[in-house]
């Protein structure tokens, strides 16, 4: 396959030509596009047409994949794919309904956070001719190397906790979610992680921290603590550091969760639909700064 590489206008984010994924990859042709994935943090690809197997198939080519603990928002049958979706079937919801509503990164609540999402649209909300439902994303490499040389100093050998049960039960103005089992609870104890991680391929220095999923620094006085957190969350959000990715139906859009952050942004509503599908990367520990 010959490829061709289009950039976003943001720091991160580019559309990749040329590629069907249905098919099966040559390795100079894989290898190209991982290598783009670690340039330019978010990758895509438009007019895909993949079944489940070929969602897998392409999705396992990048490394092992992990099972959801909300193994009721995924797919029959396929529980390493996780369904992003507003849609009601038979008086129940077919995936998680309000996911990603606050920056994130996937998985950051792991002892060894997700290396990476691939996600499959399927059904686009649109109104009025206009797609709904787009996802931000903030480069976290970018976002560090913009702080100031004194608060890197401060995040220097710092940890943060990022905590699954805050992040679930956090109020989203959509009603109380299921509670978890005592199952999901103890697959997801809170975990500490370096405030700044190096990427462990790219090298480079990243903020891990996120107001999805982090609670709090460690050994810091909870006051300075918060007001740290929300500095560091109000700065990952400048339009600097920001893609924000408009869906059309059949992209397949792959994105870094160690150099990344997002969100989703929440402007549809039933009738208009919203089907998506995720596959996720397993990780491995987190290097410090």
């Amino acid at each position: 396959m010959a490829l061709s590489l289009q950039r976003s206008s943001a720091f991160l984010g580019a559309e990749i030509r040329g590629v069907d994924l249905a098919q099966q990859l040559d390795e100079r042709t894989f290898q190209e596009i991982v290598a783009a994935w670690r340039e330019h943090e978010v990758i895509y690809f438009r007019d895909q047409t993949l079944t489940p197997d070929q969602h897998l198939a392409v999705s396992r080519r990048f490394g092992e994949l992990e099972h959801h603990v909300r193994q009721e928002c995924c797919r029959p049958g396929y529980p390493e794919i996780f369904v992003v979706s507003n849609v009601i079937e038979n008086g129940k919801p077919i995936g998680s309904q309000d996911a990603g509503l606050f920056w994130h990164s996937d998985l950051c609540y792991k002892r060894e956070p997700s290396r990476g999402s691939l996600f499959y649209a399927r059904e686009v909300p649109q109104e009025n001719g206009k797609p709904r439902g787009d996802t931000m994303f903030s480069s976290m490499t970018a976002a560090y190397d913009a702080l100031p040389d004194s608060m890197k100093k401060k995040l220097a050998g710092r940890l943060a906790i990022n905590s699954y049960v805050h992040g679930y039960y956090r109020d989203r103005n959509s009603g109380p979610r299921r509670k978890l089992t005592a199952e999901q609870m103890s697959k997801t104890p809170d975990v500490a992680h370096p405030v700044v991680r190096v990427h462990p391929e790219a090298g480079r220095k990243c903020l891990f921290v996120n107001e999805g999923y982090t609670t709090r620094i460690v050994d810091m006085d909870e006051k300075e603590s918060d007001a740290l957190l929300a500095e560091l969350f109000a700065h990952v959000k400048k339009p600097d550091f920001v893609y924000r990715h408009q869906w059309q139906v059949g992209d397949f859009l792959i994105w870094d969760n160690c150099s990344t952050q997002h969100r989703a942004v929440p402007d549809y509503a039933l009738p208009l639909r919203r089907v998506m599908e995720r596959t996720t990367l397993t990780g491995a520990a987190v290097l410090a700064a």
